[in-house]
C-alpha cells in the first residue's frame, strides 16, 4: 500500500553494499591511487542510487523521505568539513612559517646509527605527526631512511616496517591527517576528543613497537654514515630560519587542546598564529611565495593568504625536501570533503531506509559483550580494507553501520572512532592490493608481504583495541542524562 514502508531484509541491504564493493574493486584496478581524485566518489553516488532504487521499489519509500535522510546525514558531517578546511589552512601557514620544517629538522637529529631502527620509526612518527600524511612521510624521509638503512646492512623489509610503523602512528595521531578527521566524523564525536581517547591504545602500541625495534636494532653491526639525512637537515637550515621559538605555535595549540577548547577555534588560532610567525621568522620564504617586487607588508599578506587557501611549494636544492615542502591549503582538502559528502549521501539513504540497521543487527545479534562488539567492528574494518581496497571506505562504511549500535549499548562515540582508526587506518598498508599497500610497496621498492611482518605498530594496533574492549579498559559510557539527550 502506498505510504506504508516495509522493513528491509538482509538481502535488500546487501544489494547496494555488494554493488559498492564490486564497483570499488573494479575502480581501484582501473584508476589505482587516482581513484581518490573523483572516481571513488562517483562509485559512492552510483551505489547511493542503487540503494535509493531498492528503498523506493522494494521498501516503498518516497524520494522526499530519502532526500531528508541525505540532508540530515550531510549536516552531521558539517563540523568535520569545517575542521578539514581549517586543517588545510593550518598546514599551509605551518609550512610557510617553518614550523613543519623545524619539526622535521629536529626529528632528524634523533637519528643514531647504533639504534637506527628505533630512530627510523621515531623520525617517521615525528614527520608524519607534523605533516599529517603517512604517504608523504614514506615518499620523502622514508626513502632516505631506507637507503641509509640498507647501507648500514639492515634488511629492507625491517627498515620499511620501521618507517611505515612510525608513519602510520603519525597518520593516526596528527590532527592534520584526513583519516584522523574521518573517523570521528563517522562516529559522531569531535576531533580532539577522538585524539585524546585514541592515545590510550596508540601510545602502548607504539611503545611496544619501539621496544621491539630497539631489541632488533641492537643485534645488528651498524656502520656507515648518515650523510643523506645530514644533507636534508642542511637544506632545511639553508632555506628556513629554524628556531625553537617556532614551537610556540604548536605548544599554544596543544595547550588549547588540553584545555578542551573546541577544535574549530583552536585550529583557526593555530593557522593564524602560523601566518604571524611566517611574517616574523621567514621573510625570504614570504618573498619567494609572493613572487612580486613590492613592500614586505604586501608580500606578507599575499603569501599568507596563498598558504591559507591554496597550494604552495618551496623549492630547494634537494629533490626529497622539495617533495616534503608542499601543501594544498584549504583547496587541498576538497577531494577528502567531496568523498565525505558522497559517503554521507550513500550512508544517508542506507540509514534512512533502515538498511544499515538491518546489517548491523545481523552482526550484533551474535555480539553480547563490549569486547565482542569492538572485535566485530575491527574485523569489519579489516574486511573492507581487503574487499574495497581503500582505507577511507574501511572507515566510512563501518562507521555508519555501527554508530547507532554503540549508542544503544550506552557507549560514547569515541569508542567507535578509536576502533575505526585502530583497525581501518593502520591495516590498509598490509594489504597488497589496497591503495595504501600498493603505494608504499611501489615507493619503497619493497614488496608488501616483505615489509608487512615488521610493521609491528600496524599489526599490534587492532589487537590492542580489541584487548582493551574485552578487559573494559578505557571504555567510556554515556551518563543517564546524556543518553536521554
Amino acid at each position: 500500500m502506498e505510504g506504508i514502508t516495509r522493513a528491509p531484509k538482509v538481502f535488500d541491504a546487501l544489494i547496494p553494499l555488494i554493488f559498492l564493493i564490486v564497483l570499488l574493486v573494479l575502480n581501484i584496478q582501473i584508476f589505482g591511487t587516482d581513484g581518490l581524485s573523483g572516481s571513488n566518489q562517483i562509485v559512492l553516488i552510483l551505489s547511493a542510487s542503487i540503494a535509493a532504487l531498492v528503498a523506493i521499489f522494494r521498501l516503498n519509500y518516497n524520494w522526499e523521505t530519502l532526500q531528508d535522510g541525505i540532508v540530515k546525514s550531510i549536516s552531521s558531517a558539517m563540523s568535520s568539513i569545517l575542521i578539514l578546511f581549517l586543517i588545510g589552512a593550518l598546514a599551509g601557514t605551518w609550512l610557510l612559517s617553518g614550523i613543519v620544517p623545524a619539526m622535521i629538522y629536529y626529528g632528524l637529529q634523533v637519528l643514531n646509527p647504533t639504534i637506527f631502527l628505533f630512530a627510523a620509526c621515531f623520525v617517521s612518527a615525528v614527520v608524519s605527526v607534523a605533516t599529517g600524511s603517512s604517504w608523504t612521510t614514506v615518499a620523502t624521509v622514508g626513502v632516505a631512511l631506507l637507503g641509509i638503512g640498507k647501507a648500514l646492512g639492515f634488511e629492507e623489509g625491517i627498515i620499511a616496517g620501521a618507517i611505515i610503523s612510525g608513519a602510520y602512528f603519525g597518520d593516526k595521531m596528527s590532527p592534520l591527517s584526513d583519516t584522523t578527521n574521518l573517523a570521528p566524523a563517522m562516529a559522531g564525536t569531535d576531533l580532539f576528543t577522538h585524539i585524546r581517547y585514541m592515545a590510550r591504545t596508540t601510545v602502548p602500541s607504539m611503545t611496544i613497537t619501539l621496544i621491539l625495534f630497539i631489541v632488533i636494532g641492537l643485534n645488528y653491526e651498524t656502520q656507515g654514515s648518515v650523510d643523506d639525512v645530514k644533507n636534508i637537515s642542511a637544506v632545511i637550515l639553508e632555506r628556513f630560519n629554524v628556531s625553537g621559538w617556532l614551537f610556540i605555535v604548536p605548544i599554544v595549540v596543544l595547550v588549547m587542546i588540553v584545555k578542551q577548547v573546541p577544535a574549530i577555534p583552536a585550529l583557526l588560532a593555530g593557522a593564524l598564529l602560523g601566518g604571524v610567525f611566517a611574517v616574523i621568522f621567514q621573510p625570504d620564504i614570504i618573498t619567494l611565495i609572493a613572487a612580486e617586487d613590492a613592500s614586505y607588508a604586501y608580500q606578507s599578506f599575499k603569501a599568507v593568504m596563498m598558504s591559507l587557501y591554496g597550494e604552495i611549494s618551496i623549492v630547494t636544492s634537494n629533490d626529497i625536501v622539495n617533495e616534503l615542502l608542499v601543501t594544498g591549503g584549504m583547496a587541498g582538502m576538497l577531494n577528502t570533503i567531496w568523498l565525505i559528502v558522497c559517503a554521507m549521501v550513500f550512508g544517508g539513504i542506507m540509514e534512512e531506509s533502515g538498511m544499515l540497521r538491518v546489517l548491523a543487527e545481523a552482526i550484533i545479534r551474535k555480539v553480547h559483550r563490549v569486547g565482542s562488539l569492538i572485535a566485530s567492528t575491527a574485523a569489519t574494518c579489516v574486511f573492507f580494507n581487503i574487499t574495497t581496497s581503500d582505507q577511507y571506505l574501511a572507515i566510512l562504511v563501518p562507521g555508519r553501520m555501527y554508530a547507532d549500535v554503540y549508542k544503544k549499548r550506552g557507549l560514547k562515540p569515541e569508542n567507535l572512532s578509536r576502533t575505526l582508526e585502530d583497525s581501518a587506518t593502520v591495516t590498509s598498508v598490509l594489504v597488497p592490493w589496497n591503495t595504501c599497500g600498493a603505494t608504499q610497496a611501489s615507493v619503497l621498492g619493497v614488496a608488501t608481504l616483505t615489509y608487512a611482518p615488521y610493521c609491528f605498530f600496524n599489526i599490534i594496533s587492532p589487537f590492542m583495541t580489541i584487548l582493551f574492549g574485552y578487559l573494559k579498559i578505557g571504555i567510556t559510557y554515556y551518563e543517564k542524562e546524556e543518553e536521554l539527550a
